[in-house]
């Protein structure tokens, strides 16, 4: 059963989020910390604690933007820690996922939180911990309480003739958009996240840059680079600088690796000439 601190300066989400994880039967006991100084305190108790501790503690789930010290700047203090908890960040913004992993989060979950999305993040935990129990069905929202926070991704299925493009739905704020994967010019690495990259803007999905690769390489994407996909025919320039290769996608200009470069420019050589 996990021990569970969750840190969070709004009351009120901080009291939704406990409400969840209490909810969960993987885990046996969720407190909450509702600024900066108690949440290190608590932190503090429990690796002096040890594992197995009164006041031990597996995982904290943390908000980013606090008053004082941010939820990055904590997860930068705990890296200092022997045997820190895991950590798993909760919060509204998606743009701080790549810091996130950077500094070894099991997980990245946007607000607000849709209940069976923190299942997959205790599940995440469960796993990392070697914790044998099987994951539990999510638990229920209470009445009134926000619902869908994440950003997920998949192919979609086609609806009809009028859908003959095929789609990745986009899910974030509780709102499921469908982009057309031809709309999609280059796919940036982000993490476990992938960020889709096309004329309108961007999009974050939890799908790793591996997996997209594998599946839409008949779709013409290939790989530049460990952190980028492109789509070959969205490639508008091929440049050769002082040993070095880039393309440009749009507006976008793109490192190319020097172990995809010569397969890249046999590609669009071929693609040139028919």
């Amino acid at each position: 059963m996990l021990r569970v601190l969750a840190v969070d300066d709004e009351k009120p989400l901080l009291e939704e989020l406990l409400y969840l994880l209490r909810s969960d039967p993987r885990v046996g006991a969720a407190v909450g910390a509702s600024d900066a100084t108690e949440a290190l305190r608590r932190i503090t108790l429990a690796v002096e604690s040890g594992p197995e501790g009164a006041d031990g503690l597996d995982v904290v789930f943390l908000d980013i933007h606090m008053a004082g010290l941010t939820g990055l700047d904590i997860a930068r203090l705990l890296a200092g820690f022997s045997s820190p908890p895991l950590i798993v960040f909760v919060t509204a913004h998606e743009g701080f996922a790549v810091q996130a992993f950077d500094l070894k989060a099991v997980d990245y979950v946007l607000k607000p939180v849709r209940p069976e999305r923190l299942a997959e993040a205790v599940r995440r935990v469960c796993a990392l911990l070697g914790h044998d129990r099987e994951p539990a069905a999510a638990p229920t929202a209470p009445s009134g309480a926000p619902v869908a926070a994440t950003a997920t991704a998949g192919v979609a299925p086609a609806t009809g003739a009028e859908r003959a493009a095929e789609q990745i739905a986009v899910e974030l704020g509780g709102v499921t958009r469908f982009v057309a994967i031809a709309d999609i010019a280059y796919v940036e690495a982000q993490g476990d996240y992938a960020r889709l990259h096309t004329g309108e803007g961007s999009h974050l999905v939890r799908i790793p840059l591996s997996t997209l690769e594998e599946r839409w390489a008949a779709r013409g994407f290939v790989r530049i680079h460990r952190r980028h996909l492109v789509a070959l025919d969205r490639i508008d320039e091929l440049r050769l600088d002082a040993g070095t290769t880039s393309v440009r996608v749009g507006a976008a200009e793109l490192q190319v690796s020097r172990r995809h470069a010569r397969e890249l420019r046999d590609l669009l050589m071929r693609k040139a000439t028919g």
